[in-house]
């Protein structure tokens, strides 16, 4: 298993493979043969980063079995997915503000990510599980009062895309068994969520080959695979977040409620 990070030294931008405290320095491109340069920088030295740049973050809607029968709602027979717009990625160990013209619910959600290598569309599931890079810790943040304001409309992007609600990170792991993985999350030093990927209506490889036969993915596509039961709000003036995938690492971010 591989751990590729990114992050920023002296006002540069850089990736590398993670080697306990240090980091091996790479370049050229992540998803396309990338190259040791021989450089190892020291982990503390730099600021970590979101671990790529997706051109689009998909987020998926009722892909845990467990939370559908607490909600009552069948298991859908295709994913139900939207689009977190790109402006809402922040960085990990960061903190993220409530919206200036939001004053309602915020709620953490402690998901799996997949993150795609290569350009594929309508990729059969070995193409599709082929063209997984790897995973990655994210926390789909939304303003949950959003959703419904509207009778008329659900407002599903627009309460997920606020800027700084779509933290991931702080690697990309490779050679991952994403049944075998557990999510967890803690918030203000109690833990909220457990749950298994093992659990999802759509398995990685299917996910993807399914969503590739509505739109291309592209190398570093981000793709959010749900949430399980442990959703809740984020109350305190300050609210430590951490989710925390073994195998992966712990994605930790404030976010200021005040």
């Amino acid at each position: 298993m591989a751990h590729w990070i990114r992050f920023r030294r002296g006002g540069e931008t850089g990736f590398g493979l993670v080697e306990g405290e240090a980091i091996a320095v790479h370049r050229g491109d992540m998803f396309a043969a990338p190259e040791a340069t021989g450089e190892r920088v020291a982990r503390a030295e730099v600021a970590v980063l979101a671990p790529c740049v997706p051109s689009k973050m998909i987020a998926l809607w009722n892909n845990f079995h467990a939370l559908g029968r607490k909600l009552g709602v069948s298991a859908p027979e295709t994913p139900l997915y939207l689009l977190k717009a790109v402006s809402c990625v922040q960085d990990p160990d960061t903190d993220v503000a409530r919206p200036a013209a939001y004053g309602g619910r915020v709620v953490y959600e402690g998901e799996l990510a997949i993150v795609v290598g290569r350009r594929i569309a309508n990729a059969s599931e070995a193409e599709a599980e082929a063209a997984i890079f790897g995973y990655t810790c994210v926390n789909d943040i939304t303003a949950s009062d959003v959703l419904n304001a509207d009778p008329n409309f659900p407002q599903w992007t627009r309460a997920k895309s606020f800027d700084g609600f779509g933290p991931f990170g702080p690697v990309i792991a490779t050679d991952v068994k994403p049944e075998t993985l557990v999510v967890r999350t803690i918030l203000n030093g109690q833990e909220r969520q457990n749950y298994p990927i093992s659990d999802m209506v759509f398995p990685a490889a299917k996910l993807v080959s399914l969503i590739s036969a509505d739109m291309t993915l592209l190398p570093g596509d981000v793709i959010c695979c749900g949430t399980s039961l442990g959703v809740g709000t984020m109350k305190e003036p300050v609210n430590e977040v951490s989710v925390e995938i073994e195998g992966i690492g712990s994605l930790r971010n404030r976010f200021l409620a005040g």
